[in-house]
């Protein structure tokens, strides 16, 4: 690996260690997968995080890097078939609870690229809370997600950078 690439990863690793917080929601572990360059869709994985004592709920989220952003789910059909579905009331946040959003699960899906999403790029995100409001964060672009902290590469241990919409 090359010096130049050696140093942009650490950089990458050093912007991800800062936690995005939004009142008592914390987002973890934000990551985007990489797409061809022919892709019309994408999706951002993440854990959200809820410190506080009343429930939240994540009940929209957008982003420059796609023409609508939309949250799914995967659904097995009368036939056994995994169907990923839009799900429009969002995704429940308990009360000091945790909700993971990750491949073939949840997850933030990004309809109509407006660009390829590429190793190491970032994607801004803004995710919006029925409680804690908006919350910006940056999700590196990943083709395999690394390995964090010896768990086998869900990456729910590492903060991501971010900050409160105004």
């Amino acid at each position: 690996m090359s010096l130049k690439t050696t140093l942009y990863a650490g950089l990458i690793a050093l912007a991800s260690a800062l936690p995005a917080i939004a009142g008592d929601i914390v987002v973890e572990g934000a990551y985007a997968r990489v797409s061809s360059p022919m892709a019309q869709s994408g999706a951002a994985f993440m854990t959200l995080v809820n410190n506080g004592a009343e429930d939240d709920r994540l009940i929209a989220a957008s982003s420059d890097a796609a023409e609508r952003v939309e949250l799914h789910t995967h659904v097995s059909d009368a036939n056994g078939v995994m169907r990923m579905i839009e799900v429009e009331e969002g995704f429940p946040l308990p009360a000091h609870g945790r909700h993971e959003l990750r491949r073939g699960g949840d997850h933030v899906m990004l309809l109509g690229l407006t660009r390829p999403l590429n190793p190491g790029d970032m994607v801004d995100l803004t995710l919006t809370f029925e409680r804690a409001g908006k919350l910006k964060i940056q999700a590196p672009v990943e083709k395999v997600r690394p390995s964090v902290g010896g768990h086998a590469g869900n990456g729910a241990d590492m903060p991501m950078k971010g900050h409160m919409a105004q």
